[in-house]
């Protein structure tokens, strides 16, 4: 795959993360699609709009953006092709015809200059090698006064699955998990820098809101607690951990979530997030 510069992530999503995604695709959405609604929302897609998804994974917000502009299109960009084969068959099968999907690294991609009047992504930037270069050639990609809307994770203490994967730390090398900044999942969990780097990149008329949702994890404590553990996180504890470790964390995380089954059966987690908000400028201006 060509203009890629991402090389670790595109490895992992190539790999074992980007299979268990795409094999447990529903699995996930019932996780993170509390999100959706306050994220197409934000994003002001309507009518004839040209919408890209960034790291759009199975591409559920792909198609839901696309149902939003009826005469418009969508693209949903990834670098996992095991999640965008998932894509494609699931947009087959639903009928929607207004989307496409394409494998690359957004950081890099050869975007057509003002080829899209809206930018989103659920979870899926915050992954980049330079997020101030990254976010700039979404930018570019942008029309005049284009937006950018999209949902990362907030302070890992207010996120119920990485309060339950921490609570794991005498069992597993949990460390600096969740830590805002880290590279990984919680790179932008401190607001300042989100607005550090879209201002950076050249947006303008940033907003970073607090936004949270339920989502479900898995039918009964036992299954969630093996989904969490089967997840890239947790694999990846476990791993480091010696044998008999899963054993014991398993049992542990079981008692943990056992706390947070709901009248359904269903495990439910609080997830929290920053809704964030930008626009390319309307008038002249420098990007980098």
């Amino acid at each position: 795959m060509p203009d890629v510069v991402n090389t670790a992530q595109a490895r992992a999503w190539n790999g074992p993360e980007g299979a268990h995604w795409a094999r447990n695709q529903d699995r996930w959405n019932a996780v993170n699609e509390g999100f959706n609604e306050p994220l197409l929302d934000a994003a002001g897609i309507t009518g004839g709009h040209r919408v890209l998804d960034l790291g759009c994974g199975s591409g559920q917000t792909t198609r839901l953006a696309a149902r939003r502009a009826p005469r418009g299109s969508a693209l949903g960009l990834d670098l996992s092709a095991p999640m965008l084969a998932a894509a494609r068959s699931r947009a087959r099968r639903e009928g929607v015809t207004n989307v496409r999907f394409a494998r690359g690294d957004a950081q890099v991609h050869p975007f057509e200059a003002g080829a899209f009047d809206a930018a989103i992504s659920r979870y899926g930037v915050m992954f980049f090698a330079d997020p101030v270069a990254a976010f700039a050639n979404i930018g570019r990609a942008l029309r005049p006064g284009g937006r950018l809307a999209f949902v990362c994770p907030a302070d890992a203490r207010l996120n119920g699955w990485a309060a339950a994967m921490a609570s794991l730390r005498g069992l597993l090398p949990v460390g600096d998990f969740g830590r805002a900044g880290l590279p990984g999942m919680f790179s932008l969990a401190a607001a300042d820098r989100v607005r550090e780097i879209l201002t950076a990149a050249g947006f303008t008329h940033i907003a970073v809101e607090r936004a949270q949702a339920d989502g479900v994890w898995g039918r009964g404590a036992r299954d969630a607690a093996e989904f969490l553990l089967d997840t890239g996180p947790g694999r990846h504890l476990l791993e480091q951990a010696g044998a008999g470790a899963r054993t014991r964390a398993l049992d542990t995380l079981t008692d943990r979530l056992r706390d947070h089954v709901a009248a359904d059966g269903t495990v439910r987690l609080r997830s929290t997030s920053w809704l964030v908000t930008a626009a390319r400028p309307t008038g002249p201006s420098h990007t980098p």
